[in-house]
């Protein structure tokens, strides 16, 4: 009998430490560059939040960074039509539907963070996160995918 109890009180308190992790931070520096090159999102996560922190000391006029999540396929397009619409709009096209997620353009010492619906997400698909400050993107990029 006290080993069930035994068993039965591991197994509650292992329950939280058990729990998918619905949360991650990317760093983005001076040297234009994304510390987390891969992010894995656990398919029982209702949300899922990506806090971009910005670590270098540079403005956000001169070597801004965003986080922004779109289809692998729509990443170029996001990124053109990011340039076009300017730093006013954190060069992301207003409204654009291919954005699945984004931050904020932030400067250094700053940071934000963008939520994902997860439920917006599938399985086995491509989805790329990038930098749309202009240039960026062909350094600052990773990819995302939902567990099996």
């Amino acid at each position: 009998m006290r080993k069930l109890i035994a068993i039965a009180l591991l197994g509650l308190l292992s329950t939280p430490l058990m729990a998918a992790e619905c949360t991650t931070t990317v760093e983005a520096n001076d040297a234009m560059q994304f510390n987390v090159k891969t992010i894995t999102v656990p398919k029982t996560c209702k949300t899922f939040a990506v806090t971009l922190k910005h670590t270098g000391k540079l403005p956000v006029t001169a070597m801004g960074h965003n986080w922004v999540l779109a289809h692998s396929a729509d990443e170029s397009g996001v990124i053109a039509d990011g340039m076009k619409a300017g730093a006013a709009n954190s060069y992301e096209k207003p409204g654009d539907a291919r954005i699945i997620a984004h931050t904020k353009l932030i400067g250094g010492g700053q940071s934000d963070t963008a939520t994902i619906n997860v439920s917006k997400l599938k399985a086995g698909e491509q989805y790329a996160y990038f930098c749309t400050f202009p240039g960026h993107a062909a350094l600052m990029k990773g990819t995302l995918s939902l567990s099996k």
